[in-house]
């Protein structure tokens, strides 16, 4: 009579769909914890080059605080306000100052009061003077592109003109 086996031999797909899952899931844990923990602040500018006279978004994430500031040579001192009621994240604008010469300047964002934690992020200013009008995405035009310009715009005040006059002959 044959033997008859006890078990059947695990799947080794599930065995290593297992131990990838786990895997994983350990990886994931200490990252989890810490930021549970009260892991410490981050803070952002955006955009992180500007010229002078230009506007930044200032964002800390991780305070806990209800309160905190953003403070850098470039703009000075501005206060940040909670982005919800749990106060996870702090914002706030800043003008970069019209003298402020062209460098990296560090930005310092302080949680709560004086003594609260810390983060920094850098703000790049560059060279040339803030655009206005049309938010800065039109730069100066040469002669020629003006000259193209008004042109197109003839040809087709001329060609409506022509097919405006075209069809009033045909009726």
């Amino acid at each position: 009579m044959p033997a008859t086996p006890l078990a059947q031999p695990p799947n080794r797909r599930l065995l290593k769909g297992v131990a990838a899952a786990a895997l994983v899931l350990a990886a994931a844990m200490p990252a989890t914890v810490a930021h549970a923990g009260g892991a410490s602040p981050s803070g952002s500018v955006s955009p992180t080059a500007v010229a002078p006279g230009g506007r930044v978004s200032l964002n800390v994430t991780g305070c806990g605080t209800k309160t905190g500031t953003a403070s850098s040579s470039a703009f000075g001192d501005v206060r940040l306000t909670p982005g919800n009621l749990e106060a996870t994240n702090l914002f706030g604008s800043a003008t970069v100052s019209t003298n402020a010469a062209t460098g990296t300047y560090t930005v310092t964002f302080e949680c709560g009061g004086s003594g609260g934690q810390r983060a920094t992020a850098s703000l790049q200013v560059t060279s040339g003077a803030a655009r206005g009008g049309l938010g800065g995405s039109v730069g100066a035009m040469s002669p020629g592109q003006i000259a193209l310009g008004g042109t197109l715009a003839a040809g087709a005040l001329g060609t409506g003109i022509w097919l405006l006059r075209r069809r009033s002959r045909l009726t």
